[in-house]
């Protein structure tokens, strides 16, 4: 019967770790995401911005 304990709290001890670390791998892929993401909109809204700026000079 203890080895079937230390069994199972091995297991929950060893998930509990893994969801840990699986949280932070998370965090990290959704921060480069979200990066990206500002990134390209950034580039798409100066891109905009340029040319409604230059629209009047090419009149």
């Amino acid at each position: 019967m203890d080895f079937l304990m230390t069994l199972m709290l091995g297991t929950v001890s060893q998930t509990a770790s893994l969801l840990m670390e699986g949280r932070q791998v998370i965090g990290m892929l959704a921060a480069v995401l979200a990066a990206m993401l500002a990134a390209q909109l950034g580039w798409h809204g100066t891109d905009r911005l340029i040319a409604w700026r230059h629209r009047p000079d090419e009149d």
